[in-house]
């Protein structure tokens, strides 16, 4: 009997019933920390990039990928708010002595920081 293209390049099948079904597998990937970041951009492609997430879910290079965005988005979001920190002059001797205006400052530099890195990175 002539081997299909799936055979020849060493797939296998299982015979269940009277048919054959092919036996696909992902092939293994290194486990890798995937955060918020990494998260929302899984969401944005999975809503508005189908094709993007479906090629990086088949290939297997999905949580890859997804986990390298979360550590630049995390490195840019912390180096946003050590520029803003410092433009703002923001110092642990105000956290000293107003501590609640350092954590007013603090919160509204975050929420930018947040939205900078969202737009640059993960909504694109």
């Amino acid at each position: 009997m002539k081997k299909t293209i799936f055979e020849e390049m060493g797939g296998t099948y299982i015979r269940y019933g009277g048919y054959l079904i092919p036996c696909l597998t992902l092939s293994a990937e290194e486990q890798r920390f995937i955060g918020v970041w990494g998260q929302r951009h899984k969401r944005y492609l999975k809503e508005h990039k189908r094709a993007v997430y479906i090629t990086l879910l088949t290939s297997g290079r999905l949580d890859s990928y997804l986990a390298d965005i979360e550590e630049q988005a995390q490195e840019r979001f912390e180096r946003i708010v050590e520029q803003m920190k410092q433009v703002q002059g923001i110092t642990e001797q105000l956290k000293a002595e107003i501590q609640m205006e350092w954590v007013a400052r603090m919160n509204n530099i975050q929420v930018c920081a947040r939205e900078i890195v969202d737009k640059e990175m993960i909504y694109q």
